[in-house]
């Protein structure tokens, strides 16, 4: 099928004539389309040869855009690992999915474009028979041994684990086989009937539910290194014979042993595949490289720099060789067994036809072929001028062909939209860019399957194209403008697209992170330590209890149908938390003395609320005709979990009451976008918005955010901040007090006395544990009149408390932005060598770096000992006391990759956003708080690529024991979305923090953070039906008993996780309703297989025990011969029903005391006593 791209091509090759020399684009946009346009006239793959990763992913980028809907030419990249030569760690699984695809892919690849950074064609790869003898289909029908899949999946190097995540993952439970195939968009669900596979679901990694059915998947190898026994064996016998390794303290010869796979087995890949050749003669080398994937037909395209970036890789190597060779317990490979020499690959390809890009400076460039494109100048465009688009217009007028406006994204083309008809600019709007290429080369494109006619030639049109650069060409007379040439301030953002999001759950109360050990609350006993699930036997039948420890070794076993009654305890450290006596009185002192606390604190926090709530008229109505106009200008694709926070701020601000809402999300989760859409709504309506932010660069970077997004709205966005004259501060303190301005951004300044509005609506308040306790007093007076909203990475305990006691709503972003992956961290020592290689690593890969000294009269210092760490690196430096102009340039220039390398003090800790930056190193890394860590860790990996931190510490026996918690908790929590959990530790850390400013350490470390709130939540109930709490209840929370002497338990051989199962009992146990049990039991379903009996009688005893509760029946017990039912003292049974009920049937039913109805029924088997149960409640509610 000849390509539907079909453009005039540069020269090619020609017969007998190995070379074609081109002369390097004006842009690398420019480059990306010759390069299609080639692709498109070669018979055979075009293998386009990239200098660096950033360049490599620049074209791929580009060459997706301009060959939209042309599945004829398909682009395939082959990603470099991102690691350094001999680097102990192995590349992200998401890296090795992409290369494994792409080599199964490219042995059958006829035509398209291969882009591959030059390191990474130097790179030795597994044989072409390994990927695919490697590779087997699984389908529908087929049948399937489950054991034996097992073992062959970790033979392949897929990792068996408690839950699939990531590619190379697999789990099986009971008849279903959960599995992530490397190369495949979503993991897949594997459900058995018998032995034969009944059907294949994808599956959401976050949420765990099924998605779309499939009928067959293909699993390729799960690494790029074989990991069954005879493979194995070979490495390690090679390990003993050529480099005499000490077998026993070598970690790399044990985890090999262990079938484990070491981190940077990568750089061992050779000896994974050499074939021995008879005795005394050493072993082949049978490593394959990517030329030998692409067959004859390839031809090679070389961009500019590659051989001298070629050239500086292979130096590096060399060196990294030599500083680490005489490691004998990890003995490294020569360079050449890993890579191909610079002078190889030359030969390599001088002896393939191919293409050389020629820069200005190469020998070349005077004989190179120009290609016939021309640059274009910058165009800015305006919002605001007089004559906005002047510059475009007179273009448009000169220029004699066609024109695109390419614009990053549907919301982006709006509001160019709105521009440019302000300036009587009306460009025909095209969906992509593939909509205004049928034209543009008369008849040479043929018509598009599924797009209809070619239409006529549109001379002047927008579409949604995000590209990098612009360029003109001659042939086809075409110019393309780029937000870049309009916008030349605009920062480049890549587009996401959307994740489904995971469901935020109670993360405080969740059981499924403990560790044997932890100190765990009973509601009615105390704290205890937690001993892990043990199975006993209750009345002749198998249950699974929680075994708790308490003090004198006393032991106290819970069954799981009671796991509600357990929290995790949190609000001092492990070491430091009370273990209390059973039957001791310690215990309901402290739950008492917690109790009576908590009751006054309720009734405080419930008249701020009624104060808020007695204050109508707030609500504004969000005009939807404007609205979502500007919800499309957000440049990304929103997460789940962002839509949700974005929806439940809109309805908050449509009510009559005060908005209190916090916004809890990781740093770079989208926690602004959700303020910028309050923002606007409150603005549109016609009341003005303050924005609190803790840092004057925070607030010039939303004034930025904000004025971008609002430029093409009748809305004035300003910003009160010390890089604005006293005059300019003045003047604008005006036009606040008149209404003229309808969004001011500043810092603490905004609270001053002398800032009056006209009519202020809404305050958006940016981390609010950064402002100290006059701020916080300030904005407590606010709360009552305005909405607020706060937006926290790391919600101190206080608003944390208030948000779980529902006084504060809360949303929780979870998910994180796709291919965003999570920060590795590193607790160290000052280490020269390990730094030089962070250093390299980052800057190697086209990426900026922070450095963290907060130390401003060291600082000059520091720069000096940096440069001679790494003399390649540009250094600037930010600190809080230079002049507010030259910070700001020095930011701004970071941002446009001026430097790369960034040393500053912690100003950077609300900073401006960088996603280039994905390495940061803070020095004296113990001296920072658990938040302050947080915040300043998110300051890397905004983007797709793996991100670094790594935290200096001087000897850890110098530093305090709270700073090594700290430091072990932010090293833990290396998991995306982590802030709402560190939040949690900074409480087991510090100890439970202050409510409403008033400190109650002592109440919460004595019950636990968890039960503390449970007993807020009920004392508010209580209030707000207009009772007393009662400070000894706990009924309402225990429930009824009910014992049927059944096995109700989660088999270990249906579900083997023991966190898994734990924290599922504690959601069966705390369902408060038929519909939560019914959607956990399809969850289960779909997660886990069908469910055994104990399962399902678990799922039954919830339901009977919900409805007993209902009815006031403290315990249900039945057994062979019947059983009896105790009331509660006041239960909701009318006394005549059971009257009637013993008068009716004597021989069935008695009364055994005043509150105990006793059964007299032969119950054999678990059915009979599910219906008897179900037979008596039903009985007893009333008609």
């Amino acid at each position: 099928m000849a390509p539907l791209f079909s453009f005039p091509s540069p020269p090619l090759p020609k017969s007998g004539r190995l070379r074609a020399y081109w002369r390097a684009p004006a842009s690398s946009t420019a480059l990306a389309w010759h390069i299609a346009c080639a692709a498109a006239a070669h018979r055979g793959p075009l293998l386009v040869v990239a200098r660096d990763n950033q360049s490599a992913h620049q074209i791929e980028a580009d060459l997706r855009t301009l060959l939209a809907g042309d599945v004829t030419l398909p682009v395939v990249p082959f990603p470099d690992w991102e690691t350094l030569p001999y680097d102990q760690f192995s590349p992200h699984p998401d890296i090795v999915s992409q290369r494994l695809s792409a080599l199964r892919r490219l042995p059958t690849l006829q035509q398209g474009i291969v882009v591959v950074p030059v390191q990474t064609l130097m790179q030795r790869v597994a044989p072409l028979r390994y990927i695919v003898g490697g590779s087997f289909d699984l389908r529908v029908g087929q049948r399937l041994d489950l054991e034996a899949e097992k073992r062959r999946l970790e033979s392949a190097g897929y990792r068996n684990v408690p839950q699939v995540m990531d590619p190379g993952d697999f789990a099986v439970r009971g008849g279903l086989l959960d599995v992530y195939p490397m190369g495949a968009e979503a993991p897949l669900r594997i459900e058995l009937l018998d032995e034969d596979i009944d059907s294949i679901r994808a599956f959401d990694p976050e949420s765990q539910r099924s998605l779309d059915h499939v009928q067959a998947v293909e699993m390729l190898p799960g690494r790029e290194v074989p990991m069954d026994d005879a493979s194995v064996e070979r490495v390690l016998a090679t390990l003993r014979e050529r480099f005499d390794v000490d077998t026993r303290r070598s970690a790399l010869y044990q985890d090999l042993k262990a079938r484990l796979a070491p981190s940077g087995i990568e750089y061992y890949l050779p000896l994974f595949f050499q074939e021995t050749r008879g005795a005394g003669t050493p072993p082949r080398d049978a490593t394959a490289t990517l030329f030998d994937y692409l067959g004859e037909a390839v031809l090679p395209l070389v961009a500019p720099g590659v051989g001298a970036a070629a050239d500086a890789f292979w130096v590096q190597t060399q060196n990294r060789y030599e500083q680490r060779r005489h490691d004998v317990e990890r003995p490294l490979l020569a360079p050449e067994e890993l890579y191909q020499a610079p002078d190889t690959l030359r030969e390599k390809l001088n002896g393939l036809p191919r293409i050389e890009v020629c820069a200005a400076d190469h020998a070349r460039s005077g004989a190179a072929q120009a290609l016939g494109d021309q640059p274009l100048p910058p165009l800015p465009v305006a919002a605001r001028d007089a004559a906005p688009a002047e510059a475009l217009k007179r273009f448009l007028g000169r220029y004699p062909g066609r024109v695109l406006i390419a614009a990053d994204s549907p919301g982006r083309r709006e509001a160019l939209l709105e521009v440019l008809a302000a300036a009587q600019l009306r460009p025909e709007v095209l969906p992509d860019f593939a909509a205004f290429l049928p034209s543009a080369a008369g008849n040479g494109r043929r018509e598009a399957p599924g797009r209809g006619p070619a239409p006529a030639a549109v001379a002047f049109a927008i579409a949604v194209a995000p590209l990098e650069d612009g360029f003109a060409l001659d042939e086809p007379q075409v110019a393309v403008l780029t937000e870049r040439q309009l916008f030349p301030e605009r920062a480049s953002q890549p587009r996401r697209t959307r994740r489904a999001g995971r469901e935020p759950e109670a993360i405080i109360r969740d059981l499924g992170e403990l560790s044997e050990g932890a100190p765990i609350v009973h509601e009615d006993h105390g704290v205890g330590r937690y001993r892990g699930l043990i199975v006993l036997d209750a009345g002749g039948m198998p249950g699974e209890f929680l075994e708790i420890e308490y003090a004198k070794g006393d032991r106290l076993y819970v069954p799981v149908a009671q796991l509600h009654l357990i929290s995790r305890y949190s609000g001092a450290s492990a070491e430091t938390a009370p273990l209390h006596s059973l039957g001791g009185e310690q215990w309901s002192k402290a739950k008492r003395r917690a109790a009576e606390k908590v009751r006054d604190v309720a009734a405080e926090l419930l008249e701020i609320q009624a104060r808020r709530r007695a204050r109508a008229g707030l609500a504004l109505q969000v005009d939807r005709a404007m609205y979502e106009p500007f919800a499309a200008g957000f440049p990304f694709e929103e997460t789940a979990d962002q839509l949700a926070a974005i929806e439940a701020t809109l309805r908050d601000l449509a009510s009559s009451q005060p908005m209190d809402r916090v916004v809890c999300g990781d740093v770079g989760f989208g926690k602004t976008e959700v303020a910028v859409r309050a923002a606007f709504a409150a603005a549109s309506a016609g009341k003005q918005v303050a924005v609190l932010v803790p840092t004057t660069l925070l607030a010039e970077q939303h004034y930025r955010n904000f004025r971008d997004r609002f430029a093409d709205w009748p809305l004035r966005v300003e910003v009160l901040s010390r890089f604005k004259s006293a005059k300019e501060i003045k003047a604008e303190l005006e036009k606040v007090a008149d209404g003229g301005i309808d969004v001011i951004i500043g810092t603490h300044r905004l609270l001053q006395p002398d800032v009056k509005f006209k009519d202020l609506g809404l305050v958006v308040v940016d981390e609010e544990q950064r402002f100290g306790v006059r701020q916080k007093e300030a904005l407590k007076a606010l709360r009552a009149n305005v909405h607020l909203l706060t937006l926290t990475a790391t919600p101190i305990p206080r608003t944390l408390n208030m948000a779980m006691a529902g006084l504060r709503d809360l949303s929780i972003i979870a998910t994180p932005p796709p291919n965003r992956l999570a920060v590795q961290t590193f607790v160290t020592a000052w280490d020269n060598a390990l730094l030089r290689e962070a250093f390299q690593r980052e800057l190697a890969r086209g990426g900026q770096l922070y450095f963290l000294h907060n130390d401003v009269e060291s600082i000059g210092r520091m720069q000096r000992e940096l440069s001679e760490l790494a003399p390649e690196a540009r250094i600037g430096i930010a600190h809080g006391q230079m002049p507010e102009r030259e910070l700001e340039r020095v930011m701004l220039d970071f941002q446009k990759q001026r430097f790369n390398v960034l040393l500053s003090t912690t100003i950077i800790e609300s900073g401006i956003d960088i996603p280039n930056a994905n390495t940061i190193v803070i020095n004296r890394a113990d001296r920072f708080g658990l938040a302050q860590l947080h915040q300043l860790r998110g300051r890397v990996g905004r983007s797709h690529h793996r991100a670094y931190a790594y935290l200096l510490v001087p000897d850890r026996r110098s530093i305090t024991g709270d700073a090594q918690k700290r430091l072990e908790a932010i090293a833990s929590m290396d998991e995306l979305g982590a802030g709402f959990t560190l939040a949690t530790h900074d409480l087991e850390i510090r100890g439970a923090g202050e409510l409403l400013g008033e400190d109650q350490s002592g109440q919460m470390a004595e019950v636990g953070f968890s039960l503390y709130t449970e007993l807020l939540e009920r004392a508010v109930r209580s209030i707000r039906q207009g009772r007393l709490p009662d400070l000894d209840a706990g009924e309402e929370a225990r429930g009824a008993e009910v014992e049927l002497h059944v096995p109700a338990l989660i088999p270990n051989d249906y579900l083997p996780d023991v966190h898994t199962r734990l924290t599922l009992y504690k959601r069966i146990s705390s369902a408060r309703d038929a519909e939560t049990l019914r959607e956990l039991q399809v969850e289960m379903i779909d997660r886990f297989g069908l469910l055994p009996d104990p399962v399902k009688h678990l799922f039954a005893l919830a339901e009977l025990k919900r409805g007993a509760g209902d009815l006031g029946i403290r315990k249900l017990e039945l057994g062979e011969n019947g059983g009896r039912i105790v009331f509660e003292a006041k239960p909701s049974v009318d006394p005549m029903t059971v009257i009637q009920m013993i008068q009716k049937q004597p021989r069935l039913y008695a009364m055994d005391g005043p509150d105990k109805l006793k059964l007299k029924l032969p119950l054999p088997d678990a059915a009979d006593r599910f219906n008897a149960a179900r037979g008596l409640l039903a009985a007893l509610s009333p008609r």
